[in-house]
């Protein structure tokens, strides 16, 4: 694919983006997409490698060495129709998918691996500009109705699917925006929000009925949880009206950290934070916005969602940023004999950890520290190491002895994970859960995506827990085959 020997006479081109000390003076999106002749050199490198692990590499399983060819040819109209055939949304994923797909890369074996997220950025951007992507309305309807119950990724691409061969879908979204995690999780230096914006338009004009502010269940007991609804509907209700339910709400309920000084000032969970600057930049006057100015932050979490509260304290001027992590700091390279195709365990510096913060592996929290006002002021940790358990192979951590010291730090984030999709929802329709507290369903053979409740299925973060963009979109777009299926007795929906 692409030129023959080109991965041989091309580098690999890094996505260029503004300098650290001009983007953290503001939320726009920085990194700047390949123009025509970089992404032409980009698809030029694709490999005829005869095996395309990229394809499998990717959740979604986008046909990766067949738009990378017609980019090199640049015949980008037919790149986005190949692109579209497979993700709903490259907008999305062009910009916040981890790109697997690179990490399973033939090249990548002993060379840069081809720029895949890059060349899925540039084909999905000039789509738009030459107004390529449009509204696909069904040829005729079919009479049935769809709820999905959840307005993410996953909650998106079944409507869209649904609705494009024919079912009316209605989206029911318990906050005042459409799009999940991707609205009110997903920082806009990373995303602007006008990429969700208009696929609501389009999905419109195709159809979807979208629905804001509106709870599914009978009341949300767990906390952290950002919540705008303004009614309720119940299960029994949302039943009685509709041929099929989908549920893909995300897995919202946040991995708490129950040490001596959790109840102090200044002590959040990240979706606690993160929503509020994504509230303020989509116009809305907030009163009481958590705000990390003139602050020590402490980020307890070394993941995606740590990365994204480090970037969004920067830009509030933050005094200083510390993010730990309880596991050991993994090596700079992988060991690629080993785990090539698979996602490797590696060092990853994300762009926000480019514009400020200090680092630190294999540290847990012991305890917060009170400034004798109910504010927190420092928090009390300590090194650890991971011991391998004889007994059961497991490794286990425990704390070095003599270690222990102070974190200074006026606002704590805790960016940790998410243990489940909210109980409630779940036990308001009667859903099976598995033992994480996932709704129960399969995802393959006879009636996947299925709960134990009739005509009710689930996707996305709902079913498989918290996940990336890609997996939700995959998942949505499977379930809404599975949907019109059993609605209808047959489907062209892809799987």
């Amino acid at each position: 694919m692409g030129k023959v020997t080109g991965f041989m006479e091309f580098e690999r081109l890094k996505e260029a983006s503004e300098a650290p000390e001009k983007r953290v003076k503001h939320y726009k999106e920085f990194v700047i997409t390949l123009n025509d002749d970089e992404a032409k050199i980009q698809g030029a490198r694709c490999m005829d490698c005869g095996i395309p692990f990229c394809n499998n590499g990717c959740p979604v399983n986008n046909i990766i060495p067949d738009f990378n060819d017609l980019v090199y040819k640049q015949d980008w109209k037919a790149a986005l129709h190949t692109l579209h055939s497979t993700n709903n949304f490259p907008e999305f994923t062009g910009r916040i998918c981890p790109a697997p797909c690179e990490a399973a890369c033939t090249l990548g074996i002993n060379e840069d691996p081809v720029g895949i997220k890059s060349i899925e950025h540039a084909i999905i951007d000039k789509g738009w500009e030459n107004n390529w992507v449009v509204p696909q309305a069904p040829a005729q309807k079919t009479g049935k109705k769809v709820a999905v119950v959840g307005s993410g990724p996953a909650g998106m691409a079944a409507a869209q699917q649904l609705a494009r061969v024919g079912h009316d879908v209605t989206v029911f979204e318990k906050n005042d925006r459409i799009g999940g995690l991707l609205r009110y999780g997903i920082p806009d230096f990373k995303m602007e929000k006008f990429h969700i914006d208009r696929r609501v338009e389009q999905m419109q004009a195709e159809g979807v009925t979208f629905k804001t502010g509106v709870f599914v269940g009978e009341k949300l007991a767990e906390g952290g949880i950002t919540n705008l609804a303004k009614e309720t509907i119940t299960p029994k209700e949302l039943m009685a009206q509709f041929d099929a339910v989908i549920l893909t709400g995300g897995s919202e309920v946040p991995r708490d950290l129950p040490i001596p000084g959790r109840q102090l000032k200044g002590v959040h969970f990240a979706m606690e934070f993160l929503p509020l600057q994504n509230r303020v930049n989509a116009g809305d006057k907030l009163k009481d916005q958590i705000m990390a100015t003139k602050k020590s932050v402490l980020v307890i979490g070394g993941g995606d969602t740590g990365s994204d509260c480090v970037g969004t304290s920067n830009r509030h001027g933050a005094k200083q940023v510390t993010q730990i992590e309880l596991m050991p700091q993994p090596p700079e390279e992988e060991n690629k004999p080993l785990v090539w195709p698979y996602w490797p365990m590696k060092m990853r510096t994300s762009s926000s950890h480019e514009e400020g913060v200090a680092r630190d592996w294999a540290v847990t929290t012991k305890e917060f520290i009170d400034d004798g006002k109910g504010n927190v002021k420092a928090a009390k940790c300590a090194k650890v190491e991971w011991v391998k358990d004889e007994a059961t192979g497991q490794m286990k951590m425990q704390e070095i002895a003599g270690s222990e010291f102070m974190v200074e730090a006026d606002l704590v984030l805790f960016a940790m994970g998410f243990t489940n999709p909210a109980k409630s929802i779940l036990d308001a329709f009667g859903v099976e859960k598995d033992n994480r507290g996932n709704a129960k369903a399969t995802t393959d053979g006879e009636g996947c995506y299925r709960t134990n409740v009739d005509k009710v299925f689930a996707a996305g973060d709902m079913r498989r827990g918290q996940s990336l963009v890609v997996w939700a979109i995959r998942e949505g777009r499977q379930a809404a085959r599975e949907v019109d299926e059993f609605l209808m007795g047959a489907t062209v929906l892809p799987r």
